[in-house]
């Protein structure tokens, strides 16, 4: 299973941010490794957030995403206490979904 997201939130005068890092190793599929084999593709392909069940944040990745990838954005609404879920899913099929309230 993949490393749990560092995920800040805050809100001030009506709008939201949060700044998520995910750590995941973004292998493109055309890197070598040292014997010369290709190393398999390994990549984020979707991120959702959603804000107490609602999704104001949807994103499709491709291959040209760094390793360890920093996702921040804004959104109108949102209160202290209230909760923001971020979720990605991968090439593989594996997937991590972390939550944090806002402050």
């Amino acid at each position: 299973m993949a490393s749990p997201m560092k995920i800040r939130a805050t809100t001030t005068a009506g709008v939201t941010e949060v700044k998520a890092l995910m750590s995941h190793p973004m292998e493109t599929g055309r890197r070598k490794d040292a014997d010369g084999q290709l190393v398999p593709a390994h990549y984020i392909t979707e991120v959702t957030a959603l804000h107490n069940d609602k999704l104001v944040l949807s994103a499709y990745w491709g291959p040209a995403v760094s390793q360890n990838p920093f996702l921040q954005f804004r959104f109108k609404g949102g209160a202290s206490g209230d909760k923001v879920v971020v979720t990605w899913t991968d090439t593989k099929g594996e997937s991590r979904t972390d939550e944090v309230v806002l402050s």
